[in-house]
């Protein structure tokens, strides 16, 4: 397999912020209460949730998160990349997704800022510190993907409204619906999505299969994304998760999963190089998707628009 990019360096380890300054927000705004704001000589105090409406006063002090889509940072909306460059700090969350398109240089070369990259305590236990920062500076915080579709990042933005800090989201590219449309797939036919996970000795959950099977007996579709740990540099492959899917099938008696059943997998979507492909597991399994970011897709019954689509990336035999 061909090497990551190279990880991007942690340069803020467990949270270490810096110390917040004094802000007055724009057009005569002031930061009332952490998180609401007024316009001086206006009767009604205005609460600002992410959502801006022109001719509103939006306030400067605010916690961003901001998505950087799927393969590098070029990806980014231009709203997010605006808000990336009008910031007082700039964040990285890189342990839930990684962004294999760019080297930590190179993100900070594209957008004009230095970005210090948070660990996992960065994120989940100094929540609270960058809470308390977003109180008297912009804060932006980026993640790979769409922010909000890691529970970590709905616990950060939860304990920021818990607190009275104006909040924003600005969304961006995402697996949840790359993947799909990249193999043709109905969105609106997918169930529960699942992840696999790296077995540890003997210990190997079958709960991600299980959200497999449960999706199909409905007649769904089933995104299976792929465990990563940045920090260690392993990233799952769409060949040790199918070997993966085939163990859990034999452990739960679901014979329906097979070597012969139809899987499709897609590799580095974004990506120049991306690859999707579809076949029976037997034959993937032995195919080269090259480098991660990989996931695999379980179909449920194909509308024949679906399998039209499914054929048209059928792997060749061999490959």
């Amino acid at each position: 397999m061909a090497p990551v990019a190279r990880d991007f360096q942690v340069v803020a380890q467990h949270a270490q912020f810096a110390q917040p300054s004094p802000r007055r927000l724009r057009l005569g705004c002031s930061d009332a209460d952490a998180g609401g704001f007024h316009h001086v000589g206006a009767t009604t105090r205005m609460r600002y949730d992410g959502c801006y409406i022109p001719g509103r006063f939006a306030p400067l002090v605010v916690l961003r998160l901001v998505g950087l889509g799927l393969w590098d940072g070029r990806d980014i909306t231009v709203r997010g990349l605006e808000r990336v460059k009008a910031a007082d700090a700039v964040y990285a969350e890189f342990y839930t997704a990684k962004l294999t398109g760019m080297t930590h240089e190179q993100l900070e070369a594209f957008l004009g800022r230095p970005v210090a990259v948070l660990d996992r305590l960065g994120v989940e236990r100094g929540g609270d510190r960058l809470v308390e920062e977003a109180k008297t500076r912009d804060v932006v915080v980026l993640t790979v993907g769409d922010p909000l579709t890691a529970t970590t990042h709905t616990d950060l933005l939860l304990r920021a409204r818990r607190a009275g800090v104006a909040t924003e989201i600005v969304h961006a590219p995402s697996i949840l619906t790359a993947a799909p449309g990249l193999l043709g797939l109905q969105h609106y036919k997918f169930g529960r999505t699942t992840t696999l996970v790296k077995p540890q000795g003997s210990w190997s959950p079958t709960s991600p299969f299980e959200a497999v099977a449960e999706n199909f007996a409905r007649g769904l579709h089933t995104l299976v994304l792929l465990d990563l740990r940045a920090e260690e540099g392993y990233y799952m492959s769409a060949n040790e998760g199918l070997g993966l899917l085939i163990d859990h099938a034999r452990r739960t008696l679901k014979d329906w999963f097979n070597p012969a059943t139809e899987v499709g997998v897609v590799a580095r979507a974004g990506a120049p190089d991306c690859i999707v492909r579809t076949g029976p597991v037997a034959s993937l399994r032995k195919a080269e998707f090259g480098p991660p970011l990989h996931c695999i897709v379980v179909p449920g019954p194909l509308h024949e628009v679906e399998l039209e689509a499914w054929r048209t990336h059928a792997a060749a035999p061999g490959t």
